[in-house]
Formats: C-alpha cells, sequence, structure tokens
C-alpha cells in the first residue's frame, strides 16, 4: 500500500493570527506529520510565522504555501529561504506561485502579464542563488540582473550570496493551475501544489505531468471534516468554493472557476460566480455540486474518510495537506494514514 505523507497546512491569518500556532505545530510533529506550511495573501507574509514556528520545532519539514513572486525580487526570496535552511537544519521547502491579476497590480502595484515566463525567471534566479557557482545574472525581461534599464545608475554589479547557502538543492514547488502553468511546474520544480484535485479526475492533470522527475512531489490540500451528516460536513468545503470562485479574482478572469469548468462542473462554475458578484454568497456556497466538494475533500464518518483515502492512494499525491488548527484533526487523520 502506498504510503501517503500527512502535512499541516496553516494558511494564511485572518483578521488576527490563529491561537496557539507553534503549539499545534509542535503537536503536528509529535504525531509524526511530515511538513507544515504557511501562507500569505494581503495580510500576513509567509516567512515570518515559518521562521517562529521552525524555531520551536526540531524535525518537521518547512514550507511556504504559498509565497507571492511579486511580494518580492527573486534574490531576496532566495535570501529568505537560505536563511531559513540554515537556522532549521535544511528543513525549508521554498512554495512559490504567481497569485492572480487583482492582488498582483492592486495589492503590490505589479504587472500580471506573463505569469509563465515570469515563473520560469524567477524560478532560475533563486536557483542561481542557492548554487552559488557564479555571480548571478538575468537576461530576462522580468527581472534582469544587474538592472540596467530606465533610472540605472550604470554602477549595477553581478553578486553571489555573501552567505554560503546549506543545500544548492533546496525543494521549490510551485502552486499552478492552468495546463501549461502545471506542465511548466513538472518541468523545472520539485514539487507541485495543486488548488483542486479530485482522485476521480486524474485525467485533469495527467498530460501536464508527464515531465516530471523522480521523486517530484506533490502536496494537495484537503479539507477534512468529520461529521456523520454529510451535507453538514462539506459545509465549510463549499463555502470556500465559493469564495474562491466567486470572489477571488476577477469575473472575466478567475483562474479557480476555470478550473472548476476543466474538472467538469463548468455551467456550476458560472452559475457560482454569478451568484456571489450578484451579492448572494448564501445562495452561491448552496449552489456549489456536492459532488465537486466531496471529490476534494475528506469529509463525512470516520469509516467513509477512512474508505476514502484509498483513492488519494492510488494517485500521485505523496502529501496531503491537512487544513485545520484542530489538534483532534490531526490526531484522526494521523491513525487513519498509518491503519
Amino acid at each position: 500500500m502506498k504510503e501517503l505523507k500527512l502535512g499541516l497546512q496553516m494558511g494564511y491569518w485572518g483578521a488576527l493570527p490563529p491561537p496557539d500556532m507553534v503549539g499545534t505545530a509542535q503537536h503536528a510533529e509529535t504525531l509524526g506529520y511530515d511538513s507544515v506550511f504557511t501562507a500569505e495573501a494581503w495580510g500576513n507574509d509567509a516567512f515570518t510565522p515559518l521562521a517562529w514556528i521552525g524555531a520551536h520545532t526540531s524535525r518537521i519539514r518547512l514550507g511556504t504555501s504559498i509565497a507571492q513572486l511579486s511580494a518580492r525580487t527573486p534574490t531576496a526570496t532566495a535570501m529568505a529561504a537560505l536563511a531559513l535552511d540554515h537556522l532549521s537544519g535544511g528543513r525549508m521547502i521554498l512554495g512559490l506561485g504567481v497569485s492572480g491579476p487583482q492582488v498582483v497590480e492592486g495589492w503590490y502595484g505589479q504587472p500580471f502579464s506573463k505569469p509563465l515566463a515570469r515563473t520560469r525567471e524567477y524560478v532560475d534566479i533563486v536557483r542561481q542563488v542557492l548554487r552559488r557557482e557564479a555571480p548571478v545574472v538575468n537576461a530576462g525581461p522580468h527581472y534582469p540582473l544587474p538592472f540596467t534599464g530606465e533610472g540605472a545608475w550604470g554602477l549595477g554589479k553581478s553578486l553571489k550570496a555573501i552567505t554560503h547557502p546549506l543545500r544548492a538543492d533546496l525543494p521549490i514547488f510551485l502552486g499552478t493551475e492552468g495546463p501549461k502553468n502545471v506542465a511548466l511546474t513538472a518541468e523545472i520544480a520539485d514539487g507541485w501544489f495543486p488548488l483542486y484535485y479530485s482522485p476521480y479526475r486524474q485525467e485533469v492533470y495527467a498530460e501536464s505531468l508527464t515531465g516530471a522527475k523522480p521523486g517530484f512531489e506533490i502536496a494537495q490540500m484537503v479539507i477534512v471534516n468529520l461529521d456523520d451528516d454529510l451535507e453538514r460536513a462539506l459545509y465549510p468545503v463549499k463555502a470556500m468554493l465559493g469564495f474562491y470562485i466567486g470572489g477571488m479574482g476577477a469575473s472575466k478572469q478567475n483562474f479557480h472557476k476555470n478550473l472548476m469548468a476543466r474538472m467538469g462542473f463548468e455551467a456550476e462554475a458560472a452559475h457560482v460566480q454569478q451568484l456571489f458578484t450578484e451579492g448572494k454568497r448564501d445562495e452561491a456556497i448552496a449552489a456549489v455540486p456536492t459532488d465537486f466538494a466531496d471529490e476534494i475533500s475528506l469529509t463525512g464518518s470516520r469509516a467513509r474518510i477512512k474508505d476514502r483515502l484509498q483513492a488519494w492512494r492510488d494517485t500521485p499525491v505523496t502529501t496531503l495537506l491537512v487544513a485545520t488548527h484542530e489538534r483532534s484533526m490531526l490526531e484522526t487523520m494521523a491513525e487513519l494514514v498509518a491503519h
């Protein structure tokens, strides 16, 4: 039987930091969880909470899921990853993603154009920093190094990191959704964060993943909700989907809605988005198809969740990221996956 690793997905903060974040991560480590991930949107950053967690743990891998490309230059991101890898004794996973045009242009004040080309350049620069074989240079249009464009003094110098990285092969994961983006991830990254993954619709990503190298990891976030009433158990999943499909993206360009459509729910995705944009949020949540919400989560009775874990073992997914701050849920998943 295929081994499924477990990770803890801390996510990004709401109005306040989650309570006892460190204690939850420590508990996950005690239970044998492989990794813990933190995220950022337009509030907290991903690296600071991860450093705090890393200072209070000793074994669990530490990852950003995801750090947004437009928040930092590639070299600044490489510096943060390099520092955390040293401080944690080689536990760092650098998870990156482009985010979306609303956040990139509205929050970071950066252009969203050509996300594939930007991602390729960004990852190449980070890898140059980590290899430390030569001064970092990049001739691409998105992150030119040295910078010689308008406003430059002409004094820029190619540099190598002062600090020697602990690992030249520090793993880089990408969070991507579209077919070309997933194919790029398989080509240049060490792992992938799908947004939605259904064990029952593996064909959606199969072609894009053909270029993945041996050891390629897939870390999939799942909402786990233990409740004998399936509809009640699925409500948090539908609420998340309603928000992402309806509100996390512009009406004319919403990558999450497009992905749901590619997974076989095109009409339903359009209907959810319409209701959400009309301000009918409760109706939008109710309109999320039960089948879709059920396939991408682990919900229902304990016996049902245990049974449905087998479907995940029959996929290329290597890690289930449990999205919870409840210690009892961490314990339940550790028991179910172990048996």
